[in-house]
Order: structure tokens, then C-alpha cells, then sequence
């Protein structure tokens, strides 16, 4: 059997008194894109960290390449390639400036190194801009020219975390559009953290986590048959007496969901006439939807990962208020 390029055994990681990753087990195969989806805080970026040997495990083992995380600290980190949330490229140097010290930092042989700078650079579409300064890049050429210093040592394993996090749609979809063809071009597994739902559907296959744990993990069209029934959300001028008068006309459970009654059903758009038949109350909008990677997070967890990460921002706020109290 061939060997796992990332693998995890209870993995788990304490910050004090809070456990940020609660056991977990992965087994990512060579050539794989992977994905973690999941709220903000729900341990994917903690999980990364340890996987590329910038944190350890409190519990549990890990290898990446066939290196563990704790013991051959240095193999992992000359066997992966990492593309952080933030940017850390420096802005007052070019572009090539940018990659050759990458090269020196990992040994890359001076006799590839010019080759190789331009292969990662056309990869990227920016071998035409390689002596401009950093600084006058967008959001979305930074990113691709640390996505090009992440393959610049030829690394067995990608990670990116939140590959695209405060970039355009526009500039999120060309993104992928690089991620899809270095895939084809590169001997590589991609393991990415993301929280936007549309980015997941490239994945070969997701695991979705939420509070340090894995929840479920599949492909994401199996995830999305798991669910099974059509999310239907309506408004109506008294949501509260709505969610009760689906229960007894119709036995539906019924939830406000980002500020909507939702539920589901089987062949939503058939029920939706039978529903403004026999509803004994008005109905001002209403919607159906195949099931989603949000309703796989939903049916999992009962919310949506957009309530999910506005929960924790209260958390977060009220953990503050009462900190600035004492």
C-alpha cells in the first residue's frame, strides 16, 4: 500500500485550557487535493501548524512525506511548501529577489535555480513582472508569487492555508485556475484550509471540521448525497408562529437559519405548491436549493458555517469585554 504523503494518529492540540484540536486522524494519499473546510476557529490553521512542524502536538503523532512531525523536524519542513494567511513576502525587494532567497534558504542548486525561478514564475503568470517590486503587486499577484516561492524547492506536500481569504471572486477563481494547473505540472499533494464553500468543490475530498474535530470527511458529492432532502427557506410576516405551523400541517422541523425559516424536504420544488396551498399563512418569499456543503455543515451541526463564525466573533467580543472589565 502506497505510503500516506500527510497522516495524522489523535492528533491534538492545548492552548491552557482550551483544546483547539480534539483527536485527529487523517490519511491523505500522494497527489491528492485535500481540503479542510470549516469555520474560522474551528482548528484547521492549528492543524496546519503542527502538520508543517510550526507547532507541536500535545497528543498524538503525525507525518508529512513520511517524516514525523516531532522527531525529523527539518525533513518535513524540506518536503513541504507553505503559503500562510498573511503575507510573508518582502515588498521591497522584486519578485526574483523574492524567490532567489527562498532558493538559498532551502539549498536549491545554483545551477537550477534560474530555470527553475522562471518555471514556477510562467506557472503563476508572472515571469513578465519578475524584477517589479513586490510593493506595487495586487492582493491576488502577492499571492500567486508566494503560491510560486512555495513550489520553488520542488516540496512533495502544498499547504495553503486560506489560499484566496480577502481576495475578489474574480481573483479567488484564477486562483484555482493556478492550483488546478501546477497540479498537472507538479509531482504534488495539496492540502488546503478553507471556509468558503465554492473553493471545497475543487477538493478531491473534504474533511469538514468544526471545534477542534472532524465532523465528516468524504468526497464532496458524496458529502452532498449524505444530506439527501432540499433546503427550502421561506419568509413570512411571523416566523415564529411559521416554524410551529410547519410542524403541524406538515411534520416538518423547521429552524431559523441566517435569519430565515428553513427546512428540508424531498423534491422541494414539487412541495412548494402543495405548501402555498395548505399553509394557513401568508408566504412573502421562498426558496429551494439542492443540497450544499452548507447543508452538510448544517445537517452535521445544526448551523451554517457563516452563523458558525459569527457565534465565535460574539465569543470572541464578549471574552474581550469582560477581560477589559477586570
Amino acid at each position: 500500500m502506497q505510503q500516506a504523503a500527510v497522516a495524522a494518529h489523535g492528533l491534538v492540540k492545548r492552548f491552557g485550557d482550551v483544546e483547539a484540536v480534539r483527536g485527529i486522524d487523517l490519511a491523505i494519499a500522494p497527489g491528492e487535493v485535500f481540503g479542510f473546510l470549516g469555520p474560522n476557529g474551528a482548528g484547521k490553521s492549528t492543524t496546519i501548524s503542527m502538520l508543517c512542524t510550526l507547532l507541536t502536538p500535545t497528543a498524538g503523532s503525525a507525518q508529512v512525506a513520511g517524516h514525523d512531525v516531532v522527531l525529523e523536524r527539518d525533513q518535513v519542513r524540506r518536503s513541504i511548501g507553505l503559503v500562510f494567511q498573511d503575507t510573508t513576502l518582502d515588498t521591497y525587494m522584486t519578485a526574483e529577489r523574492n524567490l532567489r532567497l527562498h532558493a538559498e534558504l532551502y539549498g536549491v542548486p545554483r545551477e537550477v535555480v534560474t530555470a527553475r525561478i522562471r518555471q514556477v514564475l510562467d506557472m503563476v503568470g508572472l515571469w513578465e513582472r519578475r524584477a517589479s517590486l513586490v510593493s506595487t503587486f495586487s492582493g491576488g499577484m502577492k499571492r500567486r508569487l508566494e503560491i510560486a516561492r512555495g513550489l520553488l524547492h520542488s516540496p512533495r506536500v502544498l499547504f495553503l492555508d486560506e489560499p484566496t481569504i480577502g481576495l475578489d471572486p474574480q481573483t479567488r477563481a484564477s486562483i484555482w485556475t493556478y492550483i488546478g494547473e501546477l497540479r498537472k505540472e507538479e509531482d504534488i499533494t495539496i492540502f488546503l484550509t478553507t471556509h468558503y464553500m465554492d473553493e471545497a468543490e475543487y477538493c478531491d475530498r473534504i474533511a469538514i471540521m468544526d471545534q477542534g474535530r472532524i465532523i465528516a470527511l468524504d468526497t464532496p458529492e458524496a458529502l452532498k448525497a449524505s444530506v439527501g432532502d432540499d433546503r427550502v427557506q421561506i419568509q413570512t410576516d411571523d416566523d415564529p408562529r411559521a416554524i410551529v405551523a410547519l410542524e403541524e400541517h406538515f411534520g416538518l422541523r423547521a429552524a431559523m437559519v441566517e435569519g430565515t425559516v428553513t427546512f428540508r424536504v424531498a423534491q422541494g420544488e414539487q412541495f412548494v405548491p402543495k405548501l402555498f396551498d395548505e399553509f394557513p399563512m401568508a408566504i412573502r418569499s421562498v426558496s429551494v436549493a439542492r443540497p450544499s456543503l452548507d447543508d452538510v455543515f448544517l445537517s452535521y451541526t445544526g448551523t451554517t458555517i457563516r452563523d458558525a463564525e459569527a457565534g465565535a466573533a460574539d465569543r470572541r467580543r464578549h471574552s474581550s469585554h469582560m477581560f477589559g472589565r477586570r
